[in-house]
C-alpha cells in the first residue's frame, strides 16, 4: 500500500529541521511521495529547491490569501519561470481567506485571478484555498470556466452543498484530518459526496494532525494514514482501495509520474 500526501508544507520551521527523521517516518507508514506547497515567494523558492533534490518530492509555487498583500508583477514572473522546472507541478496554494482577512479582500481578490490566468495560460493544476469565502471563490473560478486544467479545493471545511456545486465544475476535492475531528460533521458529510475518482488527501502539516493524533504539537506526513483509515472507514471501504484510488487521483492531478 502506497499513500501520497497531495499537500504539505515540508518547509515549514516545524519541520525543515529534522526533515529527514520526518520523511522516514512517512516512508514507514507508506507515504512516500509528497507535494510540498509554495504560500509565498520564499516558500515557493525552497519548495522548488527541496523537490530538486528530494526524490519523489514536487512542489507548487503561488501566493497564499494571507500574503496577497505581497503580490507584484515581478513574483508572477518569478512563478511563471518556476513554473518551467520539471518538479514544478501545479500553481498555488491561491485563492481567499475572509476568515482572518490578513490581507485586504480587495488585494486576494486580484492575487488569485491573476495566479488562475497564469495557470490557464500554462496549462497547470491550481491549488486552491478557501475559508469563508465559498461563493466568491467560485465567482472567479468561473470567470475561467473552461480555461484551466485542473483544480483541487484542499483542505475540504464546506459543506455537502457546496461540495457538489465544486463537483458539478469538474473540480477534486481533498480533505485532512480535519474530516477526523470530533465536531466536523458536515465535512464528514461533504466527504460522503465526493465520488472516488475525484477524491485526495493530505495533511496540510505541520498543522491539523489527525484524530486520533490531536494533542501532537505537529502535524506530518506519517499521519496521513489515520486520514486515510478514517476515511475508508466512512466510505464502507477498504484501506487498499482508498490509497490506489487517491494514489490514482492524485498522480492524474499533478500529471505524476504513475
Amino acid at each position: 500500500m502506497e499513500l501520497i500526501d497531495s499537500h504539505c508544507h515540508l518547509t515549514f520551521d516545524e519541520l525543515r529541521e529534522n526533515l529527514d527523521e520526518t520523511l522516514e517516518r512517512s516512508r514507514a507508514q507508506g507515504i512516500s511521495t509528497w507535494v510540498t506547497i509554495g504560500t509565498d515567494e520564499s516558500q515557493s523558492r525552497e519548495a522548488v529547491a527541496l523537490a530538486q533534490k528530494v526524490d519523489r518530492m514536487y512542489a507548487t509555487v503561488g501566493l497564499h490569501p494571507h500574503e496577497a498583500k505581497d503580490w507584484s508583477s515581478d513574483l508572477l514572473a518569478q512563478m511563471e519561470q518556476w513554473t518551467r522546472l520539471e518538479k514544478v507541478v501545479a500553481l498555488g496554494e491561491m485563492g481567499l481567506d475572509f476568515y482572518y482577512d490578513f490581507s485586504p479582500r480587495a488585494q486576494q481578490e486580484q492575487a488569485f485571478s491573476e495566479q488562475l490566468a497564469l495557470a490557464a495560460r500554462l496549462n497547470m493544476p491550481v491549488v486552491v484555498h478557501t475559508r469563508d469565502a465559498f461563493d466568491e471563490t467560485m465567482g472567479i473560478l468561473k470567470a475561467y470556466d473552461g480555461q484551466l486544467n485542473q483544480v483541487v479545493l484542499h483542505c475540504f471545511t464546506g459543506t455537502a452543498e457546496q461540495v457538489k456545486v465544486a463537483l458539478e465544475c469538474g473540480f477534486y476535492i481533498s480533505f485532512s484530518g480535519v474530516v477526523t475531528f470530533k465536531n466536523a460533521h458536515s465535512v464528514r458529510e461533504a466527504a460522503m459526496c465526493v465520488p472516488m475518482d475525484r477524491l485526495m488527501i493530505e495533511t496540510d502539516c505541520p498543522y491539523l494532525a489527525p484524530a486520533p493524533m490531536r494533542k501532537q504539537r505537529v502535524n506530518e506526513p506519517a499521519l496521513l494514514i489515520h486520514t486515510a483509515r478514517f476515511l475508508a472507514h466512512l466510505k464502507q471501504m477498504d484501506l487498499e482501495d482508498l490509497a490506489r484510488q487517491t494514489r490514482e487521483n492524485t498522480c492524474m492531478f499533478y500529471q505524476l509520474p504513475a
